[in-house]
This record gives C-alpha cells, sequence and structure tokens, in this order.
C-alpha cells in the first residue's frame, strides 16, 4: 500500500491507486496480468507533453482495487537509468469513495508521489488535465488540471522528448477475484511537440484493450494513424481525438 494514498483516504483501504509501473501481485482479474487491465491509446510518436478533456460516463462499479482514467507519460522501465519513471493526472475511484482528482509522479528510485486533489466528481461533467514539459526546461514537467497548474515544476532525469504520451482507462482488481466496471470518455486528446505546448491532435500508434473492454473511437477521431493522415492531406483539417473506454 502507497502511504500517500492511505494518508489521504484512510488507513482502512487495502486499495490503491498505482499508475502503469505496478508491480503489485494480484489475483485473475477481466483482462490484463498482475490485476492490471487497459481500454486506451498510446501515441504514435514521442512528445513534450499530452493533454485530453476526461468524463466519466456512468457512475464506476469498483469492487476492489481501484479504476481511473488518466493521461501521462512514462512508464515501467522508461526512466534515464533503465527504473520506473512515470507523471500521470486523471479521475479515478476506489470501493466506497466517490471518484476523484488526482495526480501521480514517480521518480525513478523512488516510490510514486499520489496527491488527491477533488472528491466528488460527477458523471457526466468534464475535466481538462495536461501533463506538459515546461519551456525551455527539458526535462521538467508540470501539472495541470481546468487550465490551472496543480503542481510545480518536477525534474524527471532523461525524460524530455522521449516518451510517447498515453492516454488511457485503468483497473487494477486489488489482488481478489473481482471485475470493476467502467466509462471514460477522452476527447480533444492532443500531444505537445514542444515544452510549455504547441499542441497538435493525438495519432494513436497503439491500442490498449484488455480483456472483453471496448475501446470506441468518436467520430473526430480516424481509426489508424495513416487514416488520420489521409484526411489530413485531402481536407486539410486538423482533427480533435477523441474515444470512448468500458468495460
Amino acid at each position: 500500500m502507497r502511504r500517500s494514498l492511505a494518508s489521504l483516504v484512510g488507513v482502512s483501504l487495502i486499495a490503491v491507486l498505482v499508475g502503469a509501473s505496478s508491480t503489485a501481485t494480484a489475483g485473475p482479474s477481466c483482462g490484463g496480468a498482475n490485476g492490471y487491465s487497459y481500454a486506451g491509446h498510446q501515441s504514435d510518436t514521442t512528445g513534450h507533453g499530452v493533454r485530453a478533456t476526461i468524463a466519466l460516463t456512468r457512475s464506476p462499479d469498483v469492487a476492489a482495487g481501484h479504476v481511473a482514467g488518466w493521461v501521462g507519460v512514462g512508464g515501467p522501465g522508461q526512466g534515464a537509468n533503465g527504473g520506473d519513471a512515470w507523471i500521470q493526472a486523471g479521475v479515478a475511484s476506489l470501493p466506497g469513495m466517490e471518484p476523484f482528482l488526482y495526480t501521480e509522479v514517480t521518480r525513478e528510485g523512488r516510490d510514486p508521489e499520489f496527491s488527491l486533489l477533488e472528491e466528488g466528481v460527477a458523471v457526466g461533467r468534464p475535466h481538462r488535465f495536461a501533463v506538459l514539459e515546461v519551456a525551455g526546461r527539458p526535462g521538467w514537467w508540470k501539472i495541470w488540471i481546468d487550465g490551472q497548474p496543480v503542481t510545480k515544476p518536477m525534474r524527471l532525469r532523461g525524460s524530455s522528448g522521449r516518451w510517447a504520451p498515453i492516454a488511457t482507462a485503468e483497473s487494477w482488481n486489488g489482488g481478489e477475484a473481482s471485475c470493476n466496471s467502467f466509462a471514460f470518455r477522452f476527447e480533444r486528446v492532443s500531444v505537445a511537440y514542444g515544452g510549455g505546448g504547441a499542441w497538435r491532435p493525438f495519432v494513436s500508434g497503439y491500442r490498449f484493450r484488455d480483456g472483453s473492454y471496448s475501446v470506441r473511437n468518436l467520430a473526430s477521431a480516424p481509426a489508424t494513424p495513416d487514416a488520420y493522415r489521409h484526411v489530413q492531406a485531402v481536407s486539410g483539417a486538423v482533427l480533435p481525438y477523441a474515444f470512448v473506454a468500458a468495460s
């Protein structure tokens, strides 16, 4: 159990929100290994940040562990020396707790740093999340929610220009043979091609879809990178990327 989360939501909870790089051992799940499963996308290119508007489209049903919809960069083995390093932000839910906004940062060689920012997130209420490298400061990052910075600049060594942005739903079963239910809508998913911004629409290079989960692209999002580029070439349109990830 990550002590940072336990101090926020009470020591009686045995579930913990830990992100894509967890090494926790868990029982059978509705999808991936180690109790973790995903439904979302990774960019076809590296970048200097990622943003999306995320909303719950129905109330999550969390039997054990957690569910989350988040954007971020980095992951297991992605640190400068091969260790775990990542930064993410999103909306999540634990058993018996209303959905909440959170951030999580893992520096190589350290435990994840978790922050709960706002509780009682309503179904259908969108929030804008951005994980962005600071202009003129390679390897320094900030997290923004609804247009406001919620962290100070944080250094992640060797991160600049190396990580492919991710926008995904995530479920962890808390080490129990249980399944969680979720549905997240991701809109205006974008990649930063420079520190501080230079936003361009997201283009999916890899789709996460474990088990029976669904990842449904919305009308604005061509299904493949080639389809996206074809639309741009023919029409000159710059299309926002949007999808729904659900169990």
